[in-house]
């Protein structure tokens, strides 16, 4: 007989009742209303996300990520174990119990992700920092862009405007990438109107259907040409 579910901690949203549950000692819930957000025993393709992302960047030099949202935490651990050490990633998340949580009851699910010294935690809307990157250009850009968000793209996103899935905010991810960067995208399934609006703008996309049977998640993987950057050893350096 399964155990029943422990309500952890609930906090009001805008969307609904935000909770995490836990019963046993690794398996928890993130639910906003009556939807399961996440759940840490089904959590391959947030993996695979994390690692795909960042798989070009092995061998670059202090390569810059830029991570959204956190969720339990498991993205961003598969990010972490791809990056060398020198990395710097700059999480972006709008709730700040969910950064609570990834510190507290679900830390040893990640080995303390959150807390690695290559960590920045910013508790803000992840476009505001995307513009920002674009703006600023330069060595503000990032090698890699990660967005692991509710739903992600799907047949009904507003193919302009959508603040994440739209053409404009891809032209703008654009700008925030350096030459032959890297943009990772979760989603609940595969769809081709995002996969357009991405080759329209540039990037060379292929998408990855993670684990076996039942529901597989997308990921999307969007590069720009053109490669870093190179020190006259060869080596790939930041621009």
């Amino acid at each position: 007989m399964a155990l029943p579910w422990k309500v952890i901690e609930s906090v009001p949203t805008a969307d609904g009742l935000l909770e995490l549950r836990q019963r046993g000692e690794r398996d928890f819930l993130i639910t906003i209303g009556s939807q399961v957000l996440m759940n840490s025993l089904s959590n391959r393709s947030e993996i695979v996300l994390g690692q795909l992302g960042c798989e070009k960047l092995k061998g670059t030099a202090s390569p810059r990520v830029l991570l959204a949202g956190l969720g339990m935490g498991i993205t961003l651990r598969g990010a972490l174990d791809t990056l060398p050490p020198d990395a710097v990633v700059d999480v972006a998340e709008l709730n700040p119990v969910v950064a609570d949580w990834c510190r507290g009851p679900l830390a040893p699910l990640t080995a303390g992700a959150v807390s690695d010294p290559r960590v920045s935690l910013r508790i803000c809307d992840v476009t505001a920092m995307i513009r920002s990157a674009a703006t600023q250009g330069g060595a503000a850009r990032y090698n890699a862009i990660v967005l692991d968000l509710y739903r992600g793209p799907h047949a009904r996103t507003d193919r302009t405007g959508d603040p994440f899935y739209g053409s404009r905010v891809i032209a703008v991810m654009r700008d925030a990438l350096l030459p032959g960067g890297t943009l990772a995208v979760w989603g609940e399934n595969f769809d081709e109107g995002y996969v357009e609006r991405l080759e329209k703008a540039g990037f060379e996309v292929t998408v990855k259907r993670p684990g076996r049977g039942g529901l597989r998640m997308a990921v999307f993987l969007a590069r720009l040409p053109g490669k870093g950057p190179v020190s006259p050893a060869g080596e790939k350096i930041r621009s």
